[in-house]
């Protein structure tokens, strides 16, 4: 529609001023280039929802410190993590062992450690996958949709990953989120079956030099929680 309006108004300016056509053109091309650099600025639903939870922040993130806890009944579980994102160095610690090593070559003594903190980094920082992983999911937007858990009315973000790639493909996960873009619950569906294989909340929010996390995440039935302690985010 952009182009017919153009080329309408170019035709009725050639008409009327032929000798000035040369000038118009320029107008054109001018006008072209700024429609498309105002339609790069606006976000995918994926980047608003980055955005929302800091994301122009992480650039500055020199290391990153915390610790998955989930607790089942009466049962706990924890492992802590240090990350160093522009190192690319991971630090694990638990009660039974220390391991460092580097993503860029992890072999069999640190596969199972960095299959861990795939993980935990996803509950961490989920509104940044989206953007980290654009590349590797399909996606659908649905402006009124249901929560699961609450029951409100909010908009739902659908992700599919491929079935390619990754320690578990073809998983998909629905973010369901108010006007702020902040997750507020979301569904975990293994490989893209019907059925969700987990729902939890998204809540205590908290800043940290511009991050914000989600620190608590509650299953809607049972006694079961996974959340975050001893947060801390280190900026340059």
């Amino acid at each position: 529609m952009k182009n017919i309006v153009l080329l309408t108004l170019l035709s009725l300016l050639l008409i009327s001023c032929k000798q000035e056509s040369k000038k118009e053109y320029k107008y054109e091309v001018t006008e072209v280039k700024d429609t498309e650099a105002v339609k790069k600025k606006i976000p995918t639903t994926a980047e608003a929802i980055a955005n929302a939870n800091g994301f122009a922040q992480w650039d500055k993130v020199k290391e990153i410190k915390f610790t998955f806890n989930v607790d089942r009944d009466s049962s706990h579980y924890e492992r802590s993590w240090n990350w160093k994102p522009k190192k690319n160095e991971i630090t694990l610690t638990t009660k039974e062992d220390t391991i460092t090593y580097n993503r860029a070559s992890i072999d069999s003594t640190s596969l199972k450690a960095d299959q861990g903190f795939i993980n935990d980094k996803y509950w961490l920082l989920a509104p940044f996958n989206l953007v980290w992983d654009q590349d590797s999911f399909t996606s659908e937007h649905h402006v009124n949709a249901v929560a699961p858990i609450s029951s409100k009315e909010m908009q739902k973000f659908t992700i599919v990953y491929k079935n390619e790639g990754g320690y578990t493909p073809g998983d998909a996960y629905d973010f369901y989120f108010e006007g702020d873009f902040k997750i507020k619950e979301w569904v975990f569906r293994e490989k893209n079956k019907k059925e969700p294989s987990l729902t939890t909340s998204w809540e205590d929010y908290q800043d940290f030099n511009g991050i914000r996390i989600a620190k608590t995440h509650n299953k809607s039935e049972g006694n079961w929680k996974l959340h975050f302690t001893n947060i801390k985010v280190i900026i340059e």
